[in-house]
């Protein structure tokens, strides 16, 4: 039986919970702030609020799980409030890294009783809430799975920092130059702790060093993608080819590379859509991107729905684990030009589904965006093999190779 803790059970968490639940192997699920179901009396909050709460239900029965609401909602409090000095990072008593600590040490205190209790056997925690979790599972006796869904944080932290000296407007908006020391060694404990390591790309594999790859398992196990549109995408006639950019306004997803390859092209029949949160004011973007259209954040449904609006996304990332707006653009019939760094090399198959492209080079990023639109014919076709690659990968897939790698003896493989 497993336990599986994260603070705020992202897309990847769910998937994994959810697999483990139906297959009778889900011990816990522990998070911060989370509902068993939908509340009925959500429907008595104002939207904003409800839609909050929403994103913190699980398909779970409340007997598997455990929360421990406090920080996070003083956090989300906080940010609604402006409330800044409760949520500063790191040091913030509601600072997302206090949310991940506190869940951790608190998963550690009882995890002696709940595996009495639910007879648990492993224990899987996230990067940044692990180590206290995965230490009293190793005393425990119980099998100690740590997920890693970025680059190791020496790879993130040398690509960051050159990147601060290679566009230093840029800086504020890469966040993980500022991370203390005392985090930075957290997590390299958090690793050296762990029996395995389950990485989502690659990239992310071979960002771990040796030193610390040896004596323990790292395997990787790819994100599912969303349901796959059968909407034929039109070629774009007697219109502009739309090229997406979709994630944080950062550097550390190459929006500043995609500027520079706009700014290197001279061409009437494309534009660019930035769709992501704003880490600087709009008019530092507009200082360096131009004439480019903002699209700010939008539920789930509402950024499928303008995926349907655009024909290639673009993802020039220096550091990432494995993007998921990558599959999700080409579910939607998105070819995709990306790094290798942004954790989808296996999704590109040249010329068909997409463009691999060299991080920090927007020549090259200006290159493909060229020949795309000088065969703006074959989008179509493009557009047919990208629905068939993200097709290749489920979310039963990704949960069934964890699994596998936690228990051998009671897995069954799902592509």
């Amino acid at each position: 039986m497993l336990l599986i803790s994260h603070p705020t059970g992202n897309t990847f968490v769910r998937a994994l919970m959810e697999a483990t639940d139906q297959s009778k192997r889900l011990g816990l699920f522990a998070t911060a702030l989370g509902f068993s179901g939908t509340p009925g009396w959500f429907g008595l909050l104002p939207a904003s609020l409800r839609s909050e709460l929403v994103r913190r239900c699980y398909a779970v029965s409340p007997d598997k799980m455990a929360t421990s609401p406090l920080r996070e909602t003083a956090r989300l409090a906080s940010r609604k409030l402006g409330w800044q000095g409760l949520s500063r990072h790191e040091t913030g008593w509601a600072s997302v890294d206090s949310v991940y600590r506190h869940l951790d040490a608190g998963v550690a205190a009882k995890l002696p009783r709940w595996t009495r209790q639910h007879a648990l056997t492993a224990a899987y925690a996230y990067e940044d809430g692990a180590l206290a979790t995965l230490t009293q599972a190793k005393r425990l006796g119980l099998t100690a799975a740590y997920d890693l869904p970025i680059a190791y944080w020496q790879t993130v932290r040398r690509l960051m920092d050159e990147e601060a000296q290679r566009l230093p407007e840029w800086e504020p908006t890469l966040g993980s130059t500022r991370d203390s020391p005392e985090k930075m060694e957290r997590k390299t404990a958090e690793l050296m702790t762990a029996d395995l390591v389950v990485c989502p790309s690659r990239f992310v594999l071979d960002s771990i060093p040796e030193t610390l790859r040896a004596g323990r398992r790292c395997i990787v196990a790819e994100f599912g993608s969303p349901s796959v549109s059968t909407k034929e995408k039109a070629p774009p006639k007697n219109r502009r080819i739309r090229f997406l950019f979709a994630g944080s306004m950062g550097q550390r997803k190459g929006l500043a590379d995609v500027f520079a390859a706009f700014r290197l092209l001279k061409r009437s029949d494309i534009e660019l859509v930035v769709l992501g949160s704003l880490l600087m004011p709009l008019e530092f973007y507009r200082r360096h991107g131009g004439d480019f259209t903002y699209e700010p954040p939008r539920p789930h449904s509402e950024v499928l729905e303008l995926m349907d609006s655009c024909d290639v996304l673009l993802l020039p990332s220096i550091a990432e684990g494995r993007a998921l707006v990558q599959q999700e653009a080409m579910s939607r019939g998105l070819p995709i030009i990306v790094t290798r760094n942004a954790g989808g090399e296996d999704l590109v198959e040249e010329g068909r589904t997409g463009f691999l492209v060299p991080m920090r080079s927007p020549e090259t990023l200006a290159e493909r965006i060229n020949r795309v639109a000088d065969h703006a014919d074959q989008l179509p076709d493009m557009a047919r093999e990208a629905r068939r690659k993200a097709a290749e990968f489920s979310w039963a897939g990704y949960a069934a190779k964890i699994m596998a790698a936690v228990d051998p003896e009671n897995s069954t493989q799902v592509r």
